[in-house]
């Protein structure tokens, strides 16, 4: 039965060793033999020789589905794929002359991204003259810093680059966990 490899394991007649350790199919030690030994069990029962220590002295060799352990071992791959979480970078644009209402509205959408997980870049664009006064958007970023430190912390102070000055806040964690508690009480006050 040949079998499509991509890794360096050999299995069956690729095995150049004259001796080997022999594991049996459900884990115990079978004990030295010659690979011709070796190979002829593995036959009887309709399965492959892998040799899965190669560097021990002699080299320890397994009886096993060598096709199922290939596919175990994709799906064990599969699912630690599966379970990474990637951290999101969300972006959201202040203006630096930027109203109450505005604000507070995006804000809000900063705050959602960040109960999400996910990190926000803050980004303060400047039009025309605007560039002469940098300070108004450094106090805009200071004040969203200010009013978020409960829930992110500023993970790269904010900078001046071209025409626009950047700040990134990361969400700290569980500052949402005790607050989702206190949202509940108040929507049913309203």
């Amino acid at each position: 039965m040949d079998i499509a490899k991509s890794d360096d394991t050999r299995i069956n007649d690729e095995i150049t060793a004259t001796r080997c350790r022999l594991i049996g199919v459900d884990g115990s030690q079978l004990g030295l033999f010659s690979i011709r030994d070796a190979q002829r069990i593995a036959d009887d029962q309709g399965l492959d020789l892998v040799e899965i220590a190669p560097n021990a002295d002699p080299p320890v060799c397994r009886v096993m589905d060598y096709g199922k352990f290939k596919y175990q071992q994709a799906m064990k791959a599969k699912q630690a794929r599966k379970n990474q979480s990637r951290v999101e970078v969300k972006e959201m644009k202040f203006r630096p002359k930027i109203d109450v209402g505005d604000y507070e509205t995006k804000k809000g959408h900063v705050l959602r991204f960040l109960k999400k997980g996910a990190r926000v870049k803050i980004t303060i664009m400047f039009r025309g003259r605007e560039m002469a006064h940098p300070e108004q958007g450094l106090n805009v970023l200071e004040r969203l810093a200010e009013d978020l430190k409960p829930f992110a912390t500023v993970e790269s102070a904010p900078k001046l680059e071209g025409r626009n000055m950047l700040m990134l806040l990361a969400p700290i964690k569980g500052a949402f966990d005790t607050d989702d508690a206190g949202d509940e009480d108040s929507d049913s006050t309203k």
